[in-house]
């Protein structure tokens, strides 16, 4: 005889590449899980409790600490503080997480997704198998922002860097191969337009070359606020790539003017590839 439990709902929150299993008492980043000690969960379900509300200190310690406990109330609460920043990757200067208000409390900025999951019926049977809400198979955490389901980080900063790799090769060859450049423009272009073009690209592969350094560190060593420094980057990063989107017709007379063409469409979608990478990786409340 089948004996069915009574169905359970569990409160989970998302936000960014974050989901927190309030009844678990679990933090995930992109699916693993992060440790985090028990008063600073406490204090960021509190904080998802009311996101975008100031959250006083002393609501703080009433939740925390009663009355009647004996502790330096605040030197305790900053290490809270300060091990809930690190778990998230946030910091206190530039917060995109918990925002810190001078002598009033705390506020959680992000935007929050409420998800309720509820766990399948057990059934308990001599004759059947136990079925579990496992076997339903994982759910797809979705991009607070782009609305699209989240890869794995590492594949988003792996595409990434590639990117930023296939700009320094261009780089490279282009100044290693400055006279052929010449050689090319002048076929088709005045002698003021060729020398123009070489000029340009001495300078944007300058350019370009230390910034691509910077992105792929940054991108390596996985720095929480790329996603903030690249979007203020990208009006620059656009330009840049946009002229050097040009570079196969330099090509044209070796691959043909098609397959030249079609590179150069190509290419003029990378950076809005790169910003949406970025975005994936690095969830920001800048828009």
């Amino acid at each position: 005889m089948l004996m069915p439990q009574a169905n359970s709902a569990r409160r989970v929150v998302r936000f960014g590449v974050f989901e927190v299993d309030l009844a678990a008492g679990e933090l995930r980043k992109s699916g693993a899980r992060v440790r985090l000690q028990e008063q600073p969960f406490q204090i960021l379900a509190l904080l998802l409790e009311r996101p975008g509300d100031v959250v006083s200190r002393e609501d703080v310690r009433q939740k925390l600490w009663p009355a009647d406990t004996f502790v330096d109330f605040d030197h305790s609460l900053n290490t809270a503080i300060n091990k809930l920043r690190e778990a998230l990757g946030d910091s206190a200067s530039s917060p995109r997480y918990v925002e810190t208000l001078a002598r009033r409390g705390y506020r959680f900025l992000a935007p929050v997704e409420q998800v309720e999951t509820r766990t399948v019926a057990k059934q308990t049977s001599s004759n059947l198998p136990t079925h579990t809400a496992a076997e339903a198979g994982p759910t797809s955490v979705v991009h607070p922002e782009l609305h699209v389901p989240l890869p794995h980080r590492g594949l988003t900063r792996s595409l990434f860097a590639l990117i930023q790799a296939m700009y320094l090769i261009f780089y490279v060859v282009a100044l290693f191969r400055w006279r052929e450049v010449d050689r090319i423009t002048d076929n088709f272009l005045p002698a003021w337009g060729s020398f123009a073009t070489v000029v340009a690209v001495l300078v944007t592969a300058g350019v370009g070359i230390p910034l691509r350094f910077y992105l792929l560190s940054a991108v390596g060593f996985d720095y929480q606020r790329l996603g903030e420094k690249f979007l203020r980057l990208f009006q620059f990063v656009l330009v840049l790539d946009q002229l050097w989107a040009v570079a196969p017709f330099l090509l044209a007379e070796k691959i043909g003017f098609g397959a030249a063409f079609a590179a150069t469409a190509a290419l003029l979608y990378v950076p809005f590839s790169e910003r949406t990478l970025i975005r994936m990786a690095y969830p920001s409340r800048m828009t």
